[in-house]
């Protein structure tokens, strides 16, 4: 009974033309999209620095990369040295995608290749190492559902052609 109240005197005013109720009604709703798009961005710069950083530290000892992809790592149906490039490579070049926001759906899913490959690839993984697969499988799982969001190259690149056809 209260609740329909309510309900009616909100709508009495917002009918009246009264724009305070209105504003106050759509000001959760402006906050919640905003918070929306700083938390892709926040996904999409830990996972990019996570597998960024874990890249070069590949590519600083080549050698010792190789050694771990051939005795540690047991990538299924490839070679250990394809493998080893093959992961370096993704581990490099798609977090600046992601990074930059652009193609980022690809980028995300490549990741989310690299990241369970690098889970079923160990004999044994630590329960805290497996928590962060699983985090960064979930951020990566967001930013393919969501795409990068409004403040991206792609969100950029959207925007102007929404804006072409009007």
């Amino acid at each position: 009974m209260m609740k329909t109240v309510l309900t009616s005197l909100w709508q009495a005013a917002c009918d009246a033309g009264l724009e305070r109720p209105r504003q106050m009604a759509a000001a959760p709703a402006a906050l919640t999209s905003q918070l929306r798009w700083l938390a892709l961005l926040l996904a999409r710069l830990h996972v990019a620095q996570v597998f960024l950083l874990s890249g070069l530290s590949k590519l600083r000892d080549w050698e010792i990369t190789l050694a771990l992809f051939q005795d540690e790592y047991h990538v299924p149906l490839l070679p250990p040295e394809l493998a080893a490039w093959l992961g370096t490579a993704g581990e490099l070049l798609l977090p600046v995608l992601l990074i930059l926001g652009l193609a980022t759906r690809f980028a995300a899913a490549g990741l989310s290749v690299v990241n369970v490959v690098a889970v079923l690839s160990l004999a044994e993984i630590a329960p805290a190492a497996l928590l962060g697969h699983q985090l960064w499988g979930t951020l990566l799982l967001a930013l393919l559902l969501c795409g990068a969001g409004r403040w991206s190259v792609d969100g950029w690149r959207a925007g102007l052609t929404r804006g072409a056809g009007t």
